[in-house]
């Protein structure tokens, strides 16, 4: 009998993970602002042979370093999802900056281990800017370390990708937020909540999202000391409903979850 598979260590899959962040920054930035053929999904999201083509190399890059892990990705869904080892990956997270030209799409890697994120990494194909998330770990910008900010909502400058992501009970979620705040801004994507874990956001509000699009933040957040959830303070999972409330600090936090179940 084949002895099992010895676990990977923190540290073997942060440089694993970068290096999958590394697979994929070359082959967007040779579709980034070239003429491209854009699909809509039944959800009516955008997709392209660009998304597609980075997250089967990232695939098979897992399947052959890793055979026994899952992954679950949001282009050609799940395998092995059964595995304790879990990879989570959204090969290009902000589909319409990209086609648009917007620099402010990323590639968001995150390992879980029996259902919780370990590892994230936000990586910034068109700046070369990256965030690397360990768990129990300083969370390292661009190698080096990095902390939210310790503003309370009156002096928040406070984020969502866009006003659409919001059915009406949400949006008057946010304008309850965006009122006590000291300004709202739209757009960013990931890269959003890589400039809260720096310290020049202090909380995005969205809706509507997937495990792909939050599953690597939690790591990236939670070790610049910041806090996401949720829109009830529970810790996200692959089962959360998709309300994201990512805040620069725990008193922020407190202060913001009222206000979004009003």
């Amino acid at each position: 009998m084949a002895e099992p598979e010895k676990s990977p260590s923190l540290n073997e899959l942060s440089h694993f993970a970068l290096s999958l962040a590394d697979l994929a920054a070359p082959m967007a930035m040779r579709w980034f602002r070239r003429k491209l053929d854009v699909e809509h999904k039944a959800d009516l999201s955008p997709v392209t042979a660009a998304d597609r083509e980075i997250e089967a190399a990232i695939r098979q890059r897992i399947a052959r370093a890793w055979p026994d892990h899952g992954i679950f990705g949001e282009e050609h869904g799940q395998d092995n999802p059964d595995s304790d080892h879990v990879w989570v990956i959204d090969p290009i997270d902000g589909t319409r900056s990209f086609i648009t030209g917007m620099p402010t799409f990323g590639t968001l890697i995150a390992h879980l281990v029996g259902g919780r994120p370990v590892l994230g990494v936000v990586a910034m194909p068109a700046t070369g800017e990256r965030w690397l998330g360990v768990a129990g770990r300083p969370t390292l910008f661009d190698g080096a370390p990095c902390h939210s900010s310790g503003r309370r909502l009156g002096e928040a400058r406070l984020y969502a990708t866009s006003p659409d992501i919001f059915d009406e009970a949400g949006r008057a979620a946010f304008e309850r937020v965006s009122a006590r705040a000291l300004m709202r801004r739209f757009g960013g994507d990931c890269y959003a909540y890589g400039l809260l874990a720096a310290g020049h956001v202090d909380a995005v509000v969205e809706m509507g999202l997937h495990p792909y699009d939050y599953m690597a933040l939690v790591p990236v957040i939670e070790g610049a000391g910041g806090v996401i959830t949720d829109w009830q303070g529970a810790p996200l999972t692959l089962a959360s409903s998709g309300h994201v409330l990512a805040s620069a600090n725990p008193a922020l936090h407190e202060e913001i979850l009222p206000l979004l179940s009003g």
